[in-house]
């Protein structure tokens, strides 16, 4: 079924290289992270992207800084090592303000920093953690929707955005429920939507699936009820992450998951949150209280993609070539959608409220509400698992 899982991140001593994501499905591109400032330029222009992954490659920038001697700071004392590391992360922190696991990653290492003991944590721990937190995270959701499903072996599961391994340190952690059921050879096909304005899931999604050899289909954000009528006999769950959890189950995911867990509810198919523990912030008791990035209006009023010529309309819009401008580079342009003038509103996220999740799945298990009640205690889970 898989090959070798996509390896988004490498870290050694000393040097960081990730894989600009804005580059694919097209070019392959692994780019250096050598200081603070491009640390924070891959996050916040989304070179590296998904909750898991911007906080690990957050960790790994300054560990890659510290140890480097071209960029570490000359610094003569140890209280002036824990303010150069504590505004370094203050400073990483503001690339997504709304992803929780960056803050969370940040805390973790700013008090280890600061308390000198074994609770901090450094950026290949989380490395190592990811992977092994994403691969309980598929295990678990897939014995789940297995336990639910009552269609036969004709099982279809639907995603949003990515969440594979080029949103994590590997395998994923929605996407990796999709792995776990290929792996298990129960699931005979996966959707995943286009995920506009960023297209995460046509460029990034479809190419691990195709990577992986799963049977898969894209098909655009506005498809997606239309698909449920025709096949809800045959969709067993639309699985989805979240960059942040509040205390009652709320989830902020990529914009358009809302309307997806409402098409869910209507058609009676379960709607399911997979998302590392790290992404649930207790400090906030619903999703009213997390802050919704908003992002530039060219994301909307624009695409970006390699120059093609048409090979036969015949044939279909997959026949085409890809114009170079040498013998390995493609060809690449920015063009045009909108109307010149219009007003974009273009929020990176939407709140998904608790009412329309069926169950969310950590790596430590399945949360599920109890009965009669419309919201999550997942503090009370954490604390008990």
């Amino acid at each position: 079924m898989t090959g070798a899982t996509l390896q988004a991140i490498r870290y050694q001593r000393g040097s960081l290289d990730i894989l600009d994501q804005l580059l694919l499905p097209h070019e392959t591109l692994y780019i250096s992270i050598s200081t603070l400032a491009l640390g924070h330029n891959a996050i916040k222009t989304m070179q590296v992207r998904g909750a898991p992954a911007i906080a690990i490659v957050a960790a790994l920038t300054l560990a890659v800084v510290l140890v480097n001697p071209a960029t570490a700071p000359r610094l003569t004392t140890a209280q002036g090592a824990v303010d150069f590391i504590l505004e370094s992360l203050e400073y990483l922190k503001t690339s997504r303000p709304t992803a929780v696991n960056l803050f969370d990653a940040a805390h973790k290492l700013a008090k280890g920093v600061q308390e000198a003991n074994s609770e901090g944590v450094s950026g290949a721990d989380m490395l190592e953690e990811d992977v092994k937190d994403n691969m309980n995270i598929g295990k678990f959701g897939a014995e789940f929707i297995l336990n639910v499903w009552k269609g036969g072996n004709d099982l279809r599961v639907i995603t949003h955005c990515n969440t594979g391994s080029l949103a994590t340190a590997g395998y994923g952690t929605a996407l990796g429920i999709i792995r776990a059921l290929a792996g298990q050879g129960k699931l005979s096909h996966a959707y995943c939507t286009e995920t506009r304005p960023y297209n995460q899931g046509s460029r990034l999604t479809a190419y691990e699936l195709v990577y992986e050899k799963i049977p898969s289909t894209l098909i655009t954000d506005s498809m997606a009820s239309a698909l449920l009528a025709q096949h809800s006999d045959k969709i067993a769950a639309i699985v989805v992450g979240a960059d942040r959890v509040a205390a009652n189950g709320d989830t902020a995911n990529k914009i358009g998951t809302y309307q997806l867990a409402i098409t869910a509810q209507y058609h009676n198919v379960p709607f399911i949150v997979a998302a590392p523990s790290t992404s649930v912030d207790l400090n906030i008791a619903s999703g009213k209280e997390i802050h919704i990035e908003v992002r530039p209006e060219v994301e909307v009023t624009t695409l970006r993609g390699p120059v093609v010529e048409l090979d036969s309309i015949a044939r279909g819009a997959h026949a085409v070539e890809f114009k170079k401008t040498s013998a390995d580079a493609v060809m690449t342009e920015t063009i045009a959608v909108a109307a010149r003038g219009i007003h974009v509103w273009n929020p990176s996220f939407d709140v998904t409220p608790a009412e329309l999740i069926s169950a969310i799945v950590t790596e430590r298990g399945v949360v599920f509400k109890e009965d009669g009640v419309q919201s999550f205690d997942m503090k009370a889970f954490l604390s008990s698992n």
